[in-house]
């Protein structure tokens, strides 16, 4: 295995090496763009595990054709400010960023906008999507489950039920936004295979064996009876997590139609995604000014001992964004690796390394 660990690449070359290899695997060019653009994001997020580790099993999807790669989503319902899709198995990315701009260009009429998608593909990152809203100053709430899929019990029980349900809202301050991304289980899938490849184990009891035992080792997953991940709040408080996965599901699934009720139908993602304009509400200027004084009180606060400062969802993964941009982006060892066989295959040619100076940092504003 290479060890890509030093090799720093320019965001835009990235871009352009990923779209390559979709392109090559059949997406039409808009499609192709898109996925790329939010698989890099996730990377310059810092959200190893949901950037371009997915490229490889995407292009894979779209090469044996579990991904389609051509069409348009099939509009279900549409009622102005409420809008849902059957994703028809199209690439998430390309779904949910559609979606987003729906919703985007609703919400000056509506106030709020919704877009709710069935038989999505997989959707990656979901904090790579929060600053298209937040930029134009709305809130975003975005969440997805894969009722094909399931690794975590509900609490009390032993069997898994649940994918690990992520939630993301991106909410507008003023200055650098706050993004949350978080799930309803303590850990997520794409962790857990990590570290049962590296050998490793988690940080904390993060996972149940299927005897209802805490556990820090990732193979438990794997073992007979297979354990499963705990819900946020893990073995003591983990009904809180279990009660958010139970809304994300209501959420993706109850109101795209299409859920664990149903067949399952592979890989993929049922999908929820809202749109506020505060200016609907109590205004813009309020609105920031509200969420701009607690994001600033919260840096205020004194820190814990062993904490040097309070953060804010976000801040840190904003910081790595700006410094990639800046230097070029350090992918997680293996990714590359992944990779190169497929774009051999494809004929794509590989990324260049070296720091992207197609936009000055200085000049970049905050976001």
């Amino acid at each position: 295995m290479t060890d890509d660990s030093e090799a720093a690449y320019p965001a835009s070359e990235l871009v352009r090496f990923t779209a390559d290899l979709f392109r090559a695997a059949g997406l039409d060019d808009d499609k192709a763009r898109t996925v790329a653009e939010v698989l890099v994001e996730g990377d310059l997020l810092g959200h190893t595990t949901h950037g371009l580790a997915l490229a490889a099993p995407y292009l894979k999807a779209a090469l044996n054709g579990s991904m389609i790669v051509k069409g348009e989503p099939e509009t279900l319902s549409d009622r102005g400010g409420a809008l849902c899709w059957d994703g028809r198995r199209l690439p998430g990315p390309w779904l949910v960023v559609r979606g987003i701009d729906q919703a985007l260009e609703r919400v000056a009429e509506h106030g709020i906008a919704a877009v709710a998608i069935r038989e999505s593909h997989h959707i990656a990152c979901l904090a790579a999507y929060l600053e298209r809203a937040t930029r134009r100053g709305c809130m975003i709430l975005l969440t997805c489950s894969d009722p094909s899929e399931a690794s975590v019990a509900p609490f009390g029980g032993l069997q898994a039920l649940f994918t690990p349900d992520p939630i993301a809202v991106g909410i507008p301050t003023g200055d650098d936004p706050i993004l949350i991304d978080m799930s309803a289980s303590i850990t997520t899938n794409g962790m857990t295979a990590r570290l049962r490849a590296a050998g490793r184990r988690f940080r904390g009891p993060w996972a149940m064996t299927g005897t209802g035992e805490p556990s820090d080792d990732p193979n438990v997953l794997a073992a007979d009876p297979p354990g499963t991940l705990l819900p946020a709040g893990g073995k003591d408080h983990g009904h809180k997590g279990y009660n958010l996965a139970l809304a994300i599901e209501a959420l993706t699934q109850g109101l795209s139609g299409h859920g664990r009720a149903d067949p399952p139908t592979g890989w993929g993602a049922s999908v929820y995604l809202q749109v506020w304009d505060p200016e609907a509400f109590g205004g813009a200027a309020d609105f920031v000014r509200q969420t701009g004084f607690i994001a600033a009180a919260c840096r205020r606060n004194p820190p814990a001992p062993g904490v040097q400062a309070v953060r804010l969802p976000g801040e840190l993964g904003l910081a790595r964004k700006r410094e990639a941009l800046e230097r070029g982006v350090r992918l997680y060892p293996g990714i590359m690796d992944g990779l190169r066989p497929l774009a051999a295959q494809l004929g794509v040619a590989p990324p260049v390394a070296g720091p992207d100076r197609s936009v000055s940092p200085r000049a970049r504003p905050r976001s």
